[in-house]
């Protein structure tokens, strides 16, 4: 059964500096595919006052999860996406589910995703 969209919009990436001291916050994308195939994915990133990151080239397995930490190098180039407002635009080949999700750095360790567009 194929599950999912082949492209996926997150409007709220806000990739906070990195703490001196726990609790240290996150953000990342899960990416399912549920395909027989590998799913090819290319995202953008679009900033508030820069111009956009393209073609940040990953993979995920057939009948596999991927956990794509934004805090860490993206795709073979090894992108670091800045400090700051953000907007991802997930494109894959085949179709896949995904969602964003971010670790809030309050005492509380609040876990919440943020809503996806998907077309």
């Amino acid at each position: 059964m194929n599950l999912g969209k082949k492209t996926w919009v997150f409007c709220d990436g806000d990739l906070p500096p990195a703490g001196n001291s726990e609790p240290f916050a996150h953000e990342a994308m899960m990416v399912v595919n549920n395909s027989d195939k590998i799913a090819n994915l290319k995202i953008t990133l679009l900033f508030e006052d820069k111009e956009p990151k393209e073609n940040i080239a990953l993979t995920v397995e057939p009948k596999r999860v991927r956990c794509i930490r934004m805090d860490m190098p993206l795709g073979e180039e090894g992108f670091k996406i800045p400090f700051g407002q953000f907007a991802v635009i997930l494109e894959s080949d085949v179709e896949v589910v995904a969602v964003y999700g971010r670790l809030d750095r309050r005492p509380d360790m609040a876990y919440y995703p943020v809503q996806g567009y998907s077309v």
